[in-house]
């Protein structure tokens, strides 16, 4: 296995609140890293990559790690993400690699900027949306059982850590802070209550 910290990366498809399931496959925790063919990880990724390949299949590790890639059996992919329904490359995936990243077993921790955790679901969706920037602690592991051979990546906890446009339309949620001018302070609220309290004196 191999532990990554991916910093500055945008989020796609996010499941962090609560696991979704692809297909017939069981529900699970995950999300979608956009990585750009320049970004300094690739090189990071494909070497846990490698990593792990040897690990599990020793000397026949670089044989079978091609045939995983051919197959898309590999958790990074090195080409737009498309639609297998339509073909098309989804919004924000073009011209970009990607890493898949799902855990069935736990609910990987959610952080927001300040580096507190997130536990309401709702405040994970809010925050941890589609198409924001994140910093994310995955797991590389490679896969030999009844189901097949694979290369994975778990994600363990996603911080966030930028805005960024929303996939599907629409801007970013907005933030408290953009309505600190408008707020009501709350000696406004006791002097108007005092006011009135005086009609009736």
């Amino acid at each position: 296995m191999a532990v990554l910290m991916l910093k500055n990366k945008r989020l796609g498809f996010p499941a962090l609140a609560t696991p979704q399931a692809i297909g017939d496959g069981e529900p699970a925790y995950g999300g979608r890293l956009i990585i750009q063919p320049n970004d300094p990880d690739v090189a990071a990724i494909d070497k846990a990559i490698e990593k792990v390949a040897r690990e599990k299949w020793k000397d026949k590790g670089a044989d079978v790690l091609p045939v995983l890639r051919e197959d898309k059996k590999v958790c990074f992919l090195k080409s737009p993400y498309r639609s297998a329904k339509t073909g098309k490359v989804y919004d924000g995936f073009e011209d970009s690699f990607s890493l898949g990243m799902r855990n069935a077993k736990a609910k990987p921790t959610a952080v927001d900027k300040y580096g507190k955790e997130i536990t309401d679901k709702s405040e994970i969706e809010r925050i941890l949306y589609s198409g924001c920037y994140v910093n994310a602690k995955v797991e590389i592991w490679a896969q030999d059982n009844s189901f097949g051979r694979r290369i994975n990546c778990s994600v363990l906890g996603v911080m966030f850590a930028d805005d960024g446009p929303s996939f599907g339309g629409g801007s970013a949620p907005a933030s408290a802070d953009e309505f600190a001018s408008l707020a009501a302070k709350p000696e406004d609220d006791l002097n108007a209550a005092t006011d009135g309290a005086e009609d009736y004196v």
